[in-house]
């Protein structure tokens, strides 16, 4: 279907003081697994409209992306990017990839704690001196923001910060609210690259990075799709802190990859999208015995992890050895790459699971986010 937005002009007309109608079409661009944005194209513009910006958001933030020497009508949205763009601001690790896989990594001028950064193209930029470290977060010095006079800054927000989208505005810069950790679907949050792609004027660009994101994960998905249950080895996650389990939620994006790698998840009945919050005692009669722990937080090895908490020694995985943490990459300033490239390449994540949980499956790959604790 093709929609028809309707801008009115309003003015005296000296000669017949009629009211001018300006009549522009845009067509809605199908995603296929984020439901947290919309796309629609127009003859020299773009619109996405951000449905789940933040958990819970209940406002749709239209944005208008200009092609060069547009006559669109800017009015009415929540912010109008101009191409093309020369300087952009990142606020979250998970969107420096996009900027790598788009070709884009050189237009990056600002971003909050830069040693959090594990890309190399980036790091390279950042030693430099090209790019500007914001401290905390562009929240608390949009001053320094505002100096830079980006094209556009892209903020990931848990909502608590919006009053800032207002001081960007006033001060002519675009802010764009990237909502990707909303989604639970691991190609969901992986297809936000077209979101980046529009706002750097690389759609079709992005389309191709993604397609070939989506075929991986599909192919790898496709090695354990025929396992029958008692096939799957039980996988415990999660980590304690002050006395409370943290694990993710049944419905969650993590939670997802593990099934869809053959893995039998023992909190699989436990609802949700976030981290579930589970007492010691409920995790050791469910988890006592399982044959993975996946997920571990950052522990070096398993004298540092058992003596940090000495309840996880009780652990069947622990005690064999089978317990797999996420930090097998990190930064030269000591940033996890797991954090950074595992939103946009889910596909990897999941080749990893499968050859620690299936390793016949997969004989050649080496893992590339994922260690075994000696």
């Amino acid at each position: 279907m093709t929609y028809l937005l309707y801008f009115w002009s309003f003015g005296l007309l000296i000669s017949c003081g009629k009211k001018t109608e300006l009549t522009l079409e845009k067509t809605p661009v199908a995603l296929g697994y984020a439901k947290g944005f919309e796309i629609f194209q127009g003859k020299d513009f773009w619109e996405i409209h951000v449905t789940q910006g933040y958990t819970g958001a209940e406002k749709t933030f239209r944005y208008l992306v200009l092609e060069e020497n547009s006559e669109a009508e800017k009015t009415g949205f929540d912010a109008v990017v101009q191409l093309p763009i020369s300087k952009v601001v990142m606020t979250s690790t998970t969107h420096i990839p996009h900027l790598d896989l788009l070709e884009s990594t050189e237009k990056l001028v600002g971003f909050p704690q830069t040693n959090l950064i594990s890309s190399e193209k980036t790091r390279s930029l950042i030693d430099s001196g090209k790019v500007t470290d914001l401290g905390n977060g562009p929240s608390a010095n949009p001053e320094m923001v505002i100096d830079l006079q980006p094209d556009w800054i892209m903020i990931s927000t848990l909502g608590e910060d919006l009053r800032y989208l207002d001081l960007f505005a006033q001060a002519g810069i675009p802010a764009l609210i990237n909502g990707e950790y909303v989604e639970q679907n691991p190609l969901g949050r992986a297809e936000w690259i077209k979101f980046t792609g529009i706002l750097l004027g690389k759609y079709q660009e992005s389309v191709a990075v993604f397609e070939e994101i989506e075929k991986a994960y599909q192919d790898a998905e496709k090695l354990t799709a025929t396992l029958a249950q008692s096939e799957k080895p039980k996988v415990l996650s999660g980590v304690m802190y002050q006395d409370i389990w943290y694990a993710p939620g049944a419905d969650s994006w993590g939670a997802r990859i593990l099934e869809n790698a053959g893995g039998s998840y023992i909190f699989g009945d436990q609802s949700g999208e976030g981290s579930l919050q589970l007492n010691y005692e409920f995790v050791l009669d469910n988890g006592l015995e399982t044959d993975f722990w996946i997920g571990s937080a950052d522990f070096p090895d398993l004298q540092t992890m058992g003596n940090a908490e000495p309840r996880y020694q009780a652990f069947t995985p622990w005690k064999n050895g089978k317990v797999y943490t996420y930090t097998a990459k990190k930064g030269a300033t000591g940033g996890l790459e797991y954090f950074e490239l595992g939103y946009v390449r889910p596909d990897l994540i999941l080749k990893d699971l499968i050859k620690i949980l299936h390793p016949e499956l997969l004989p050649e790959y080496e893992l590339y986010f994922y260690k075994k604790l000696n």
